[in-house]
């Protein structure tokens, strides 16, 4: 069965760049259909469970009003609900995980409860129909405009096709970009093409992208046994080693993914509590029984999303369906593969033998019966080509040399920081782990060179493999999301298409007015933060 449906903008995705846009779009006055694969909104967040990777300063600057929001909701979450002692309670900047990756670390689920409660007031008025379990499958142009995109429903298969004055893509892969011929780029540019310090050096390689992970949450209680199944492909992960790892992949060595030299990193053997630092427990800690009673909860919760669950070993982007979905089944193999090594065999960091048969796979928490995230992480998209490419000579610190600060961009629709960080490419390449100064997000890397009404809303913004090492995290995507959202709605008020508001200096200046004001945009940097190298770990 088909139905057909009209709104003012469509969101085809509901991670957080998706969620972001709704709401900018929402407050701005605008009607809106968001649509989302899984059943929880959130993406990386939550449905692929990956705590937030942030700017270094993120309590001071770096990020919208509304993300700013959706943080101290997540506080007020655990101390409305969970029985905090006081003075955890009572701490401004509580971290409910105390992970070191993050300042603030905490459950999927309770990323997926602050999203809905941002949303519901909207619900309610019908402002906005979220149709979760729905993933598009074709889009229908007329030259430079798409004029309406068709979604499938994953529970009873009916298709819904939807009109649209603007349609944002913010599905995790860049879907509406294939879909809809919008021209874009997937996989590594050279350095012919872009110029860029560490780009390819030979020619471009379209499928050499970056490693995805499927994480997953644990549990640890001493003295029980939850091993699971041995995994079907434990034999080939027991042994494989890729060309530039230092050991087998299912074991405590890795690489510093700075230095690239071998580094030694176990489950409990250094619990330093500090950003950065410290053992694979305490990197992505999401749940930290201390900040309870003693004996109120039997364990952390921690999760694993740590260099030996990365999968290099195929793209899953610009490949025929059926190697996309043996790539992905080979990373939940490796996942818990991972598992099960360290159940049954990884060395104990207190000298007693091998394996931790007391780590149990919290599935509860990721939302799934098979114990893994809802979703695969997915670190790069499809990118569109844009009126204006942000490279890392724009951004990176050793390619600016002699200069300081990111480059100023006139047209900057938000801010974000964090190192250009690339995680071992499925071109059999190691890190790319570089500095890069705080950056401006530029409105020309959100429009597309030739169509009128679709606009990237999550990390399939116009940045090269490079770049969206850095503008891929959560804070900044959410701002390209929010962004994204803003401009339709305000080109649906004023009548204008989104390559004239960033080419004309009186709509540019005007638009931005109201990304601070109405909005609460950071457009540029505060001086103290400017000309600060993004610090390594």
């Amino acid at each position: 069965m088909t139905h057909e449906h009209h709104t003012d903008i469509l969101i085809a995705g509901g991670g957080l760049g998706g969620v972001a846009a709704a709401l900018a779009a929402l407050q701005l006055g605008r009607k809106v259909i968001l649509t989302e694969e899984t059943d929880w909104l959130g993406g990386q967040l939550t449905s692929q469970a990956v705590p937030p990777d942030e700017a270094w300063w993120i309590e001071e600057s770096g990020a919208t009003a509304s993300y700013r929001t959706f943080r101290e909701l997540v506080r007020h979450y655990y101390r409305e609900h969970y029985p905090l002692k006081p003075e955890v309670a009572q701490d401004p900047f509580l971290n409910p995980g105390l992970g070191n990756v993050s300042r603030l670390c905490f459950e999927p689920r309770v990323g997926v409860a602050v999203l809905e409660q941002m949303l519901a007031p909207y619900r309610a008025s019908r402002q906005l129909e979220v149709w979760m379990q729905h993933v598009p499958v074709a889009a229908t142009t007329d030259g430079d405009t798409v004029l309406a995109v068709t979604f499938k429903s994953l529970t009873s298969g009916d298709l819904r096709v939807v009109t649209a004055d603007y349609v944002l893509d913010a599905t995790e892969l860049g879907d509406l970009l294939e879909l809809a011929g919008v021209e874009h780029v997937i996989g590594a540019e050279s350095q012919l093409q872009t110029g860029e310090l560490h780009a390819l050096e030979g020619e471009a390689n379209p499928l050499d992208q970056q490693a995805i992970s499927w994480c997953f949450a644990i549990d640890h209680r001493e003295g029980e046994d939850h091993t699971i199944e041995k995994p079907a492909q434990y034999d080939f992960w027991h042994q494989y080693q890729a060309p530039f790892w230092p050991n087998r992949q299912l074991s405590w060595n890795d690489l510093h993914p700075i230095t690239l030299k071998p580094r030694f990193r176990d489950l409990f053997s250094d619990p330093v509590v500090q950003l950065h630092k410290g053992d694979f427990w305490h990197y992505r800690r999401i749940f930290y029984k201390g900040h309870y009673e003693d004996g109120l909860y039997p364990s952390d919760i921690t999760l694993v999303n740590w260099p030996q669950i990365d999968y290099w070993l195929g793209p899953i982007i610009g490949v025929s369906e059926e190697e996309k979905q043996r790539h992905l089944e080979g990373a939940k193999q490796l996942s818990l593969s991972m598992l099960y090594w360290m159940q049954t065999e990884a060395p104990r960091h207190d000298g007693k033998g091998y394996g931790y048969p007391g780590l149990s796979l919290r599935g509860d928490i990721t939302g799934t019966e098979h114990g893994l995230a809802k979703s695969v992480y997915v670190r790069e998209s499809r990118r569109i080509q844009s009126e204006f490419t942000v490279l890392e000579q724009h951004v990176g610190v050793e390619a600016r040399k002699g200069l300081t600060g990111a480059e100023t961009f006139h047209d900057s629709v938000g801010i974000g920081q964090y190192r250009i960080d690339l995680h071992p490419s499925t071109a059999g390449r190691s890190y790319i782990d570089v500095e890069s100064y705080p950056f401006q997000i530029p409105l020309g890397a959100l429009i597309p060179v030739r169509v009128e009404n679709l606009l990237p809303a999550c990390k399939n913004l116009g940045t090269t493999h490079i770049t969206n090492g850095c503008y891929r995290l959560h804070p900044v995507e959410w701002n390209i999301g929010e962004a994204a959202g803003a401009l339709a709605a305000y080109c649906l008020e004023k009548g204008l298409k989104p390559r004239e508001v960033r080419n004309s200096r009186a709509h540019l200046t005007d638009f931005q007015s109201m990304l601070t004001l109405s909005l609460g945009f950071e457009l540029q940097w505060p001086e103290a933060f400017r000309m600060l190298a993004s610090p390594g770990f």
